[in-house]
């Protein structure tokens, strides 16, 4: 034992950091995945339909969103090990709560519950393993987390899929409860206290916190109901004119407070603003072929659920390799070629996958995703580093806070302008304009009318994630003191 506790001092503590967050990281996208595979067990379970249960995953999410900016700031005051430590009994505890439900909207309150800690863990994550390796090294650790997302999104899926099979839906929830409650014991075993630097400030902006709060809730609930229920659903327009007024409110107040939950300022910087802008295209256009290549390759070229798998696996193990790499190699020769490069590649990626027809092989869907996966798994982590190369080390946790938000609120929007162009296309070509329709697969018509949306949504998301690598170009012409060795 005493030569164990004697190897473990020897670890740089730079490591010992990305060990914690690894493992949290995993278990986050683990838990994700997990309950996504569970949900039909879970309506069998408790004799409901589908998308009633699919609140467990959206109302999760909400929490997480909502909460994370809060949360980010938070952590920068009180510290970043304590919110992280505490985020993940939170979660560990309505991942247990969630196993002992006895109905579905006791569960969906235990993942409301489980998604405060998660929002605590994920607002601090990346700022904790930026602030431990260092601006010189910056690139590289946000590429290595990025490896360890990757790795937990090709892991999670068997592994869900196998405890659903033989031990219950339950055995997830009790598999991500166990999961949190390690993480707990090495991040208590591993990380000092002092891993914060607020400069003294311990003011906390609670009208910033309520604000960002509702425009987060109010505009990723529209984009949700207005996937389902239609975008001239009145309680979407409520959302979407709540989620306007609360973000006039909120910028102005943040313009106004000395201590400001999100700087807005920031955005008067190229380099972040355009940083910012560009990942949000990149997450919005990659969730479409997350959310819509599954019903494509089961529905229309009739794949059983595991050669799906296997479909996505090299993309998946893509995003694994060009995390770190690219991370490393932005850290040497700066991040320009790999933001606009990357951003050009996965453009490509989506330009192939608009070409797709009824009787596409699968090579060229491997090929289209794999090229896809490589160009944002290349542009992420450097562009991240730049994003954060003008932010104030006091604010690391806020921002990377703020950043995991991009990603979550981008992924909802990319899933709902998807299904929106898809689903209007059906329409067009006189077809009912919902995915469900697609349970009729005999009928031939309604299949090609949803490959034409498709390949619309893809030639969409080729276009947008074009103009990400525009503004990529845009934030180096705005780079001023920003030079990576």
């Amino acid at each position: 034992m005493g030569y164990i506790k004697s190897r473990l001092m020897q670890i740089d503590y730079k490591w010992k950091v990305f060990l914690v967050v690894s493992i949290g990281l995993f278990t986050s996208v683990f838990d994700f995945h997990s309950v996504v595979v569970a949900l039909p067990s879970i309506a069998t379970e408790f004799d409901t339909d589908l998308p009633t249960v699919q609140w467990v995953v959206i109302g999760y999410g909400l929490t997480v969103a909502a909460l994370l900016l809060p949360m980010g700031r938070l952590a920068d005051i009180v510290g970043r090990k304590e919110i992280y430590v505490i985020g993940f009994i939170i979660f560990t505890l309505g991942g247990a709560l969630a196993a002992f439900s006895t109905g579905v909207n006791y569960l969906i309150i235990s993942k409301l519950f489980q998604g405060l800690g998660s929002a605590m863990t994920q607002g601090v994550s990346m700022a904790m393993v930026i602030a431990a390796f260092g601006s010189n090294d910056r690139g590289k650790a946000l590429g290595l987390t990025m490896s360890v997302v990757g790795a937990g999104g090709i892991v999670g899926p068997a592994i869900s899929g196998f405890l659903v099979g033989y031990a219950g839906w339950q055995s997830v929830f009790f598999t991500t409860a166990a999961l949190g409650a390690i993480t707990v014991l090495v991040s208590i075993l591993f990380l000092k206290n002092n891993m914060q630097s607020n400069n003294g400030t311990t003011t906390f902006d609670w009208m910033g916190a309520i604000f960002s709060t509702i425009t987060l809730v109010s505009f990723l609930s529209a984009m949700t109901m207005g996937s389902r229920a239609g975008w001239g659903y009145p309680l979407v327009s409520v959302s979407f004119l709540i989620c306007t007024l609360s973000l006039v409110v909120f910028v102005w107040w943040e313009t106004r407070t000395d201590i400001p939950l999100l700087d807005v300022r920031l955005f008067k910087q190229g380099l972040f603003g355009f940083g910012v802008a560009a990942s949000f295209l990149a997450f919005m256009s990659t969730q479409s072929i997350r959310f819509l290549i599954p019903f494509y390759l089961q529905l229309v070229l009739g794949y059983s659920p595991q050669m799906v798998g296997w479909t996505v696996l090299p993309a998946s193990f893509c995003l694994v390799i060009m995390g770190p790499l690219s991370g490393k190699l932005s850290d040497k020769y700066g991040w320009k070629m790999f933001n606009i490069g990357g951003l050009v590649i996965s453009g490509i990626g989506l330009l192939i996958l608009s070409r797709i027809n009824i009787n596409s092989q699968a090579w060229l869907i491997i090929t289209a995703m794999t090229i896809q996966s490589m160009g944002v798994g290349m542009f992420n982590a450097p562009n991240n580093s730049a994003i954060l190369s003008v932010v104030d080390p006091t604010k690391y946790g806020v921002v990377s806070g703020f950043l995991n938000l991009i990603r979550n609120s981008a992924n909802v929007t990319g899933i709902a302008i998807a299904t929106a162009v898809v689903t209007a296309t059906m329409g067009i070509m006189g077809y009912p304009p919902s995915l469900s329709a697609l349970d009729d697969s005999n009928n031939a018509g309604i299949l090609e009318a949803f490959v034409q949306g498709l390949k619309i949504t893809y030639l969409v998301g080729a276009g947008f994630v074009f103009c990400g690598s525009i503004m990529s170009i845009f934030g180096a012409k705005n780079e001023k003191d920003i030079h990576l060795p």
